[in-house]
């Protein structure tokens, strides 16, 4: 249970007070769930004289907080934010006291996915999304827990809200990425299996696959996934170019596009295509002689 104090001397963690982002809420949700039962103070000052027992984070510029000029930054570049130093320093013990399995990679795969992401915007480094709609990213989704204009939240009670929430996202988020890991090593293990400049790659359950095609030099050819669906039968998805560009390597046919059932066989000329997408990134498929079938129809 994580909780706010109004007393410096109940507390066992101390952040900043004021305006609250996503670095110190995910820290503090982090907090909560490596050590149990945490009191949080906030404040701008903190005692010279503070015990060491007290974890002091993204304020009084010392080992977890990021405003000195000399930082740490990761190999890429990215400076860490207390939210990072804090997975950085407990992030693999946390994970193998949960009973992760392959914790180091998991820890890994935490930090690109969720925690870098978390630091670089608390650090003022900002995606360039060029599109026509407002794109609410997780800090602006934490930005709206503050209290609000004319309302009569209080900045604990609110942080406090802010900070379930970001539990609840890092808990599924560690299961999902543990997934990920798992799915991983499986994917290797089948591009090993497979031929040089296979276009297509067909997998024993789903998933998930595509970052790791897409880093693979091996999986530079394959063009289409192919997995059994929840829905029933299989389905076939294209490969995008890259994590950065969701453009497909390749399409599926243009007049297949928003066809289904008997219209789309007749068209396609494939018995047992079902439905194909109308961005043509994915069909469904009655069972693996179909996949087959558009295979052959489409890889010529």
């Amino acid at each position: 249970m994580l909780k706010v104090v109004n007393n410096i001397e109940e507390a066992n963690c101390i952040t900043h007070s004021g305006t609250f982002h996503a670095d110190d809420v995910f820290a503090s949700a982090f907090l909560e769930m490596y050590l149990g039962d945490i009191k949080v103070f906030r404040t701008n000052s903190v005692p010279s004289d503070i015990s060491s027992n007290v974890l002091v984070y993204d304020v009084g510029r010392g080992k977890f907080d990021h405003h000195q000029t000399d930082a740490l930054r990761r190999d890429n570049n990215i400076p860490y934010c207390a939210f990072g130093l804090l997975w950085r320093e407990f992030g693999v013990d946390f994970l193998r006291k949960r009973g992760i399995l392959l914790p180091e990679r998991v820890f890994e795969m935490m930090d690109k996915d969720l925690v870098e992401g978390i630091d670089a915007d608390d650090n003022g480094i900002f995606p360039q999304i060029i599109v026509n709609y407002k794109v609410k990213m997780v800090p602006g989704i934490i930005k709206s827990f503050n209290p609000s204009f004319q309302t009569n939240q209080t900045e604990s009670e609110q942080f406090e809200k802010a900070c379930a929430l970001a539990k609840m996202i890092l808990e599924e988020e560690i299961y999902y990425i543990q997934g990920k890991a798992l799915a991983e090593e499986q994917i290797l293990d089948l591009l090993d299996d497979i031929d040089e400049g296979s276009k297509y790659l067909i997998l024993p359950v789903f998933l998930p696959y595509e970052e790791t095609i897409l880093a693979e030099e091996k999986a530079n050819s394959i063009l289409f996934v192919a997995y059994p669906s929840n829905r029933g039968g299989y389905a076939i998805k294209t490969v995008p170019k890259s994590l950065e560009d969701k453009s497909n390597r390749m399409d599926f046919p243009e007049e297949w596009a928003g066809l289904e059932g008997e219209e789309l066989q007749r068209v396609s000329g494939i018995d047992g295509l079902t439905f194909c997408h109308n961005t043509r990134f994915l069909v469904s498929c009655r069972d693996l002689d179909t996949v087959y079938a558009v295979f052959s129809k489409i890889l010529v």
